[in-house]
């Protein structure tokens, strides 16, 4: 009876000892691990990239539904918009002005048509709105900066 309860106080002892070690190990191998960030086509210029965005934004617009490389500038545009958003929606000095308020809603609009609706090409009504923000916009950060 005696050697159990030494038996089995020594495999919980073990196990204690087992998991503190594991738990230091992948805490170390974690904290030790480099960190690489995501590569992003801005370049922190709020309003060169901005422009930028604009400019290959209306590319994409006028691309029509016959074109061979239309899901290609559709991917390139889902990322251009997702690395602008992320970059300056978290920046107060850009996030309040008009300029970035309507590039946000532009590029929720033609983000959500690419999301929801990815084999159907932009409606021209929808095509108007993004070409009218999006010029509204590129006024607007130039005019600002």
């Amino acid at each position: 009876m005696f050697l159990k309860n030494i038996n089995y106080l020594f495999n919980r002892l073990l196990i204690k000892v087992l998991s503190v070690f594991l738990s230091i190990i992948m805490y170390f191998g974690l904290m030790l691990s480099p960190a690489y960030a995501a590569p992003s086509n801005m370049t922190g210029d709020y309003t060169k990239d901005t422009v930028t965005v604009v400019k290959t934004l209306k590319e994409a617009i006028e691309i029509t539904k016959e074109s061979p490389n239309k899901d290609e500038i559709r991917e390139e545009s889902l990322s251009l918009i997702t690395d602008y958003i992320s970059r300056y929606r978290n920046r107060g000095l850009v996030n309040k002005t008009q300029s970035f308020t309507t590039m946000q809603t532009a590029l929720n609009a033609m983000a959500g048509h690419y999301k929801n609706f990815a084999t159907r090409p932009l409606p021209e009504k929808l095509k108007e709105r993004l070409n009218k923000e999006l010029s509204l916009a590129e006024k607007m950060v130039l005019r600002e900066s």
